[in-house]
């Protein structure tokens, strides 16, 4: 198990909402988790997980999340049935 991923999933889903979540680490994240990231315009990025369709946006004067971006990332990766209780079951061992 990526300890890496796992405290951000956990930084991802605290509160109060992190103002610290880099955009590479969100990537990085994705992709260990299976999913799709494709660029579609400017700043926005479509994602496929677990068949869930997303649609995020990448920081546009800096590489760290706004909070409301952490928020429509949490919602959606919750949607896609990835939280912090379910990722460590998945990756238990």
């Amino acid at each position: 198990m990526s300890h890496k991923h796992e405290h951000l999933i956990h930084a991802i889903f605290q509160d109060p909402i992190s103002g610290n979540i880099h955009w590479r680490e969100i990537e990085s994240l994705l992709h260990h988790l299976g999913a799709t990231v494709e660029p579609i315009q400017g700043a926005r990025f479509r994602v496929v997980l677990n068949g869930v369709e997303g649609f995020l946006h990448h920081p546009h004067h800096s590489n760290v999340l706004l909070r409301q971006d952490v928020k429509n990332l949490r919602q959606y990766l919750a949607s896609a049935r990835v939280t912090p209780s379910l990722y460590e079951i998945a990756h238990k061992g």
